[in-house]
């Protein structure tokens, strides 16, 4: 940010009755602020100070929303944080607006990308050979293989891109059948028909497990639970699976392909290795006779996430992503906002959003699912913020949603997934996932996202095996720092160098050049995070 003498504070909304301060390094008490008061306290950057006498008891108004009351007397010019609010009571989903959805946005044509077409319809942006597992109990077996399929395959498959283990904790040990344990039976599923692995579907099992090959991809119905048809939680929808007209397939998988190691064929370590690398053979061949073509950003599916969260995140880089999403959903594209945690307290601007009544229900239905989910562990939302969130300026999980809800940009919402669910319909999607970086990024994955963008203030180095991730940086001091991880600074508009749609254009542009090849910063590096499954089944 500014590091100039000259004091910079942004105040988002006129009725607000604090300012959040720009400098590095934050002001020191005494700083007159131009236009407002003289700070009684140092204030940190990204922190609040009041712009006018708030006695105990006062609503603090961030964005126009009361984020919170002053739990003791703050002077003009004092340093307003967690310790001196009283965060309010989540909304209630009694009498929220109803849809009052905003019109369409106007078609954006003309903008194109060179991707990999698939059987299916869907496109991928990386062609990589994926090797999804039934059981943990394999996850060093195939970490071994797939360094062996680095080293001595994938050399003579010069289009293949990389292969990664879908590797994960779960299919033993649990409750296979109870309610709940379908999120995490078809987030597995749906991860290994993700538009980045062509098709290709090889599994690796052990053979005791309760999670069988066969019951991740049975050979006739899979359950599929929508969001319409699924109010209950965990309740199963209809069954049915979909089918790839032209490819062999089994279970209505393309491409499909499994190993198990307890099978008697396997004497000795090298045995499976061997049987791995061997049907690895065909899946890369298969992949390796793909040519990326020109096709038009509506067969983008983008997620948005945030992580490392700080108090530019709304003013800088989630406004621009905002912007983005917009662009992307005026091409005919699919992009998914998620975070149930982080977008409950706008659950009002929500459903004011929804295309339809149905939508603005299946809205109201997930995140109270979620509340519930919480409940039982006797937890709510407001274990969401970290005690980075609060040293980067957020004061509560009410501040935090304010800025994390404009990711999802201004038009209508057209729909809503459960988690681990696969998106079906373009347009903007509530994908309705908790805010672990991990677990959505995995949820957003199995929903079928070929493009992830993700902002931070904090920072994180966090990037995935499966999709790029393109991350965007909320303060110019972390992208400055972080030059080498940071793929977009947003910080810009904070100094005054760029503004929300100079940086949205920006993103807007840069997706399209990631989903034909360009690599992100964190795939250069290949920083990989594990995937993490949303499990709330009980474990036995």
């Amino acid at each position: 940010m500014n590091t100039a003498a000259t004091p910079r504070t942004i105040r988002i909304h006129p009725a607000d009755n604090v300012a959040v301060v720009v400098n590095d390094g934050g002001l020191p008490a005494g700083t007159a602020l131009p236009g407002g008061p003289t700070l009684v306290h140092a204030v940190p950057q990204g922190h609040k100070v009041a712009l006018a006498d708030l006695p105990a008891g006062t609503a603090v108004r961030r964005y126009n929303v009361v984020i919170g009351h002053t739990a003791v007397d703050i002077p003009a010019g004092g340093w307003v944080n967690e310790q001196r609010l009283v965060m309010p009571g989540a909304r209630s989903f009694d009498k929220l607006p109803a849809p009052q959805p905003p019109a369409e946005l106007p078609p954006l044509t003309g903008h194109t990308f060179q991707g990999y077409r698939n059987a299916d319809g869907s496109v991928g942006t990386r062609n990589l050979l994926a090797i999804t597992t039934t059981v943990q109990c394999v996850a060093g077996v195939l970490e071994f293989a797939v360094e062996r399929i680095r080293q001595d395959l994938l050399p003579q498959y010069p289009n293949v891109d990389g292969v990664v283990g879908l590797t994960h904790s779960y299919g033993c040990g649990v409750a296979i059948d109870a309610p709940d344990a379908i999120i995490p039976i078809r987030t597995v599923r749906n991860l290994a028909s993700n538009p980045n692995f062509g098709g290709e579907v090889m599994v690796l099992s052990l053979g005791c497990e309760k999670l069988q090959p066969e019951r991740l991809f049975p050979a006739h119905a899979i359950p599929i639970q929508t969001a319409t048809d699924a109010p209950a939680a965990g309740a199963a929808g209809p069954w049915e699976v979909p089918t790839v007209p032209g490819r062999e397939t089994r279970g209505g998988v393309a491409g499909f392909g499994a190993v198990c190691l307890q099978d008697d064929q396997h004497v000795g370590f090298m045995s499976m290795i061997d049987s791995i690398l061997t049907q690895a053979r065909g899946h890369l061949e298969r992949l390796n006779r793909r040519q990326r073509e020109t096709c038009p950003a509506s067969d983008l599916v983008v997620g948005v996430q945030c992580g490392g969260s700080d108090a530019f995140s709304g003013v800088t880089a989630n406004p621009a992503v905002g912007f983005a999403t917009d662009l992307l959903v005026r091409a005919g594209a699919t992009v998914m906002f998620s975070e149930n945690t982080e977008v409950r307290d706008a659950v009002d601007q929500l459903t004011r959003r929804a295309a339809t009544q149905d939508v603005a229900d299946a809205i109201v239905r997930e995140l109270a699912w979620y509340d519930a989910y919480l409940a039982r562990g006797q937890a709510d939302r407001s274990a969401n913020t970290t005690p980075g969130n609060k040293k980067g300026g957020l004061s509560n999980i009410v501040e935090k949603a304010m800025g994390s809800v404009v990711k999802s940009g201004n038009g209508p919402i057209h729909g809503v997934i459960a988690p681990g669910e696969k998106v079906t319909q373009k347009g903007l999607i509530f994908a309705a996932t908790p805010a672990s970086d991990f677990i959505c990024g995995t949820l957003q994955l199995a929903a079928g996202m070929n493009l992830h963008v993700f902002t931070t203030g904090r920072g994180t180095p966090y990037g995935l095996a499966e999709c790029p991730v393109i991350k965007v940086a909320t303060r110019d001091d972390l992208a400055r720092r972080w030059h080498d991880l940071m793929d977009i600074n947003a910080g810009r508009i904070a100094s005054g160098e760029a503004s929300i749609q100079d940086v949205g254009w920006e993103l807007f542009q840069r997706l399209l050049d990631v989903a034909s090849g360009q690599r992100t910063w964190a795939e250069k590096w290949g920083l990989r995070n594990d995937l993490v499954l949303f499990n709330p089944a009980p474990v036995t």
